[in-house]
């Protein structure tokens, strides 16, 4: 195969036992690679309704046909699991080096199943597999573990290149927002580290020595010379842009639309927020890009304040604003080490931040009593924020029902609507109250709350009409991008456009996409995926936002007195997914895509 490896390695934790699968051609073209593949695979292998930290649920490591290639930004790659934090399907993308290197190696994805009866760790280098003891890795942090394992390799050169996937403390006792770090890169969403953890597995360690074959590879060198041209002499100032300042040009975004959640997303800006020029000044060391990346998004960053130390990577947008603004903090030096600790420790910025906004709220209203907490936890206490960010990791004291998440520890003290999530996921870092379609991706991402399920146009964003449309058709392209291992972000301010993608797919593969059975994949992929949340019982009902974000206006200044209006725009969204009134893929609908007999719902058209 070109493009795809065309092998699938499955590893058996609970017999010890690793085998390779040839990969099926018709289901990598119809499914594409990355998001849609694992999807595939763990709706056919899984029982959805199953418990996801049990041994019957099965962790997917999947790149993209375009991993790997030398494709602008080609360094991503999936986790996909059944979420210990939503109850559906998790989809945690990252990118760095260690997609590429699994696809040198030799393979597609990685099924890991069951549970391994000690602690190990899986060794791949090219065709040789191994399941290591990790009992002296057990306890360390992402970066201590990933030094250990390269100090075990013993050759330099070789422990230089091997690239390793690994969880903290945090997965390790099984917190539902504890994702998988690379790089520094996190897998981060919807607690696939805590499934990682829950089999007992500690880390993935990859090198390998092979390059996946090119369909055209003339055509494809060409193709990517002449995107890398175009964006250099159309997008000179968004390119500068992107490696000057990263993902942090969003913070400031955001403040000026007034759509920075504030305090647990009760408003939309804060005084004493750091400008960007403040943040690079203060902290920043250097830029750094994932594999085949000219933007250098990410951010080496050193500490030097006195009470905070540390030197890491980040923090990036997200991860600023919801350990910062949203828990009504804006110090620099405490938001960047609770980032640190969030990476070390293994846990997903957002809903670390958000749950610990939501637990400064249920304090401060009076919902959660004193005696339940060892200090006082109020917005804007940034030692708080950061002793937080540890006790939950370790699930100590009150940091037990924390590392639970947002939904479940408001719904413990009777106060659910205190959550700001969504299919019980933490809302990222732009409040929806400022841009109708996003409220409405929200609420309908298979994912829960998630920023990035589709390409968002901000556009007459405070209007409902012709925004259910936009929505559709952006998740179905993410749908694809996510897939194909591109970074989606290379879509932002047009930097890559969707012909180009679809001519990348092409020359890498040699599959005869074309724009509508492309957009038809994403579809086909967007539609398994609330295939498999409603068998696990996630339903229409659960298409919504928090209480706050429907009827108590929060926002000022240009969106002053704006709520999502879901309502006005929900049912047209299920028109045009061609979904009944309960949000179920019709039967007719689910015909268009391919979608076999065993994926569709039962005779009375329910899947739940």
């Amino acid at each position: 195969m070109d493009g795809w490896v065309g092998q699938v390695l499955r590893v058996k934790l609970t017999e010890g036992d690793c085998s390779v699968e040839d990969l099926d051609p018709d289901m990598a073209k119809a499914f594409i690679g990355g998001r849609g593949l694992a999807s595939k695979f763990l709706f056919d292998e899984i029982d959805p309704t199953i418990d996801p930290l049990s041994p019957e649920n099965k962790l997917i490591f999947a790149t993209g046909p375009l991993t790997g290639t030398g494709a602008v930004t080609g360094s991503r790659y999936m986790v996909v699991t059944k979420s210990p934090l939503t109850g559906g399907i998790a989809c945690s993308n990252s990118g760095g080096y260690f997609g590429p290197e699994l696809k040198f190696a030799g393979y597609d994805l990685i099924v890991l199943q069951g549970r391994a009866p000690e602690r190990v760790y899986l060794s791949i280098v090219n065709d040789n597999v191994e399941i290591r003891p990790a009992h002296h890795l057990w306890g360390k942090s992402t970066v201590e573990t990933e030094s250990v394992i390269r100090s075990d390799i013993g050759d330099a050169q070789k422990a230089k290149k091997t690239q390793i996937a690994s969880i903290g403390p945090a997965g390790e006792n099984l917190v539902r927002m504890a994702c998988v770090i690379n790089d520094h890169r996190a897998a981060a969403r919807s607690g696939v580290g805590a499934v990682m953890g829950s089999k007992n597995l500690k880390a993935v360690a990859v090198r390998g020595t092979g390059r996946p074959t090119i369909a055209d590879s003339h055509g494809f060198r060409k193709a990517t010379l002449a995107l890398t041209g175009r964006i250099r002499r159309e997008k000179k100032f968004a390119l500068e842009a992107r490696i000057k300042y990263g993902t942090w040009r969003i913070i400031e975004m955001m403040l000026n639309l007034g759509m920075l959640p504030t305090r647990n997303f009760t408003a939309g800006s804060l005084d004493g927020v750091s400008t960007i020029d403040e943040i690079r000044r203060q902290i920043l060391v250097k830029e750094k890009s994932c594999f085949a990346c000219p933007f250098r998004c990410g951010r080496v960053t050193r500490l030097n304040d006195p009470e905070f130390q540390g030197e890491g990577e980040g923090p990036e947008h997200e991860s600023f604003t919801q350990l910062g603004p949203c828990c009504g903090i804006t110090d620099l030096a405490a938001i960047t080490k609770a980032n640190y600790l969030c990476n070390e420790l293994g846990m997903d910025t957002i809903s670390t931040g958000v749950t610990i906004a939501c637990a400064m709220e249920l304090y401060e209203r009076g919902y959660m009593p004193s005696k339940d907490v060892p200090f006082p936890i109020n917005f804007g206490d940034k030692h708080a924020m950061v002793k937080l960010v540890e006790m939950i990791a370790a699930r100590e004291g009150i940091g037990d029902l924390l590392a639970e998440g947002s939904y479940r520890l408001a719904e413990h003290y009777g106060h659910p609507e205190i959550s700001m999530s969504v299919k019980r996921q933490e809302m990222p870092a732009l409040h929806p109250q400022g841009y109708q379609g996003l409220g409405l991706a929200y609420a309908t991402s298979n994912s829960g709350a998630c920023h990035t399920r589709s390409n968002l146009n901000f556009n007459n964003r405070l209007e409902t009409v012709g925004q259910a449309a936009k929505i559709k058709a952006g998740q179905d392209f993410i749908a694809v991008v996510d897939s194909s291992g591109l970074c989606w972000s290379i879509f932002g301010g047009l930097l890559m456009l969707k012909d180009e993608l679809l001519s990348y797919l092409g020359l890498a593969t040699g599959a005869k996409y074309t724009d509508e059975t492309l957009m038809l994949a994403g579809e086909r992929i967007f539609n398994l995926e609330r295939l498999f949340n409603l068998k696990a019982g996630i339903t229409g009902r659960d298409d919504t936002l928090p209480e706050r974000i429907l009827k108590e206006p929060v926002l000022k200044e240009q969106a002053e007195g704006q709520v999502v209006k879901l309502a006005e725009m929900l049912p047209e969204y299920y028109s045009l997914r061609g979904w009944d009134e309960n949000g179920v893929p019709t039967l007719e609908k689910l015909a268009q895509l391919g979608l076999s007999q065993g994926e569709q719902c039962d005779k009375d058209n329910r899947c739940a």
